[in-house]
């Protein structure tokens, strides 16, 4: 039998492991977190909640979180602690609750389910998976660059031997 999870803390950022993605939201008590989802997003959705990802809107939702991850995996993950001072737990759960029911903007690359948890816990909206992206995206390019610049110096020196 696996050891249940521990409650999380308030104010504490949850982690879900959905396919493709992770979803983020921020625990408030009592078993509920708090999460920016588009419209069409339904609780614990998995690959279909990959699809409302492609909207420019969101509703600032409060859930209970076994409802929220469903059948995903989920930890507590407040992995920017060392970098950021979070706000008081009274103050993210206040700031969060405030925003329940909003319908905000949403985009994939700045203003996103992690971006929304991370201003609430330190301020700062960011995103590491879309950094993460952007970053492998660019390496592939750079190497895909490469590729070709040798393969065309090889095509270049085979016909010059010609």
């Amino acid at each position: 039998m696996r050891a249940p999870i521990p409650e999380p803390e308030i104010g504490d950022l949850i982690e879900i492991f959905r396919p493709f993605y992770r979803h983020w939201a921020i625990y408030v008590g009592d078993g509920y977190v708090v999460h920016l989802a588009p419209p069409s997003e339904v609780a614990g959705a998995g690959m279909a909640s990959v699809m409302s990802a492609l909207t420019n809107r969101a509703i600032v939702k409060k859930e209970l979180l076994c409802d929220v991850a469903g059948r995903d995996k989920y930890q507590v993950n407040n992995k920017h602690d060392n970098k950021y001072v979070p706000l008081p737990p009274n103050k993210i759960a206040k700031r969060a609750e405030e925003l329940v029911g909003q319908e905000v903007l949403y985009k994939l690359t700045s203003e996103n389910c992690e971006h929304f948890v991370n201003e609430l816990r330190y301020g700062v909206p960011r995103s590491d998976q879309v950094r993460d992206f952007v970053l492998a995206a660019g390496i592939a390019g750079v190497g895909l660059a490469a590729m070709g610049l040798v393969g065309v110096m090889f095509s270049r020196n085979k016909q010059q031997k010609h």
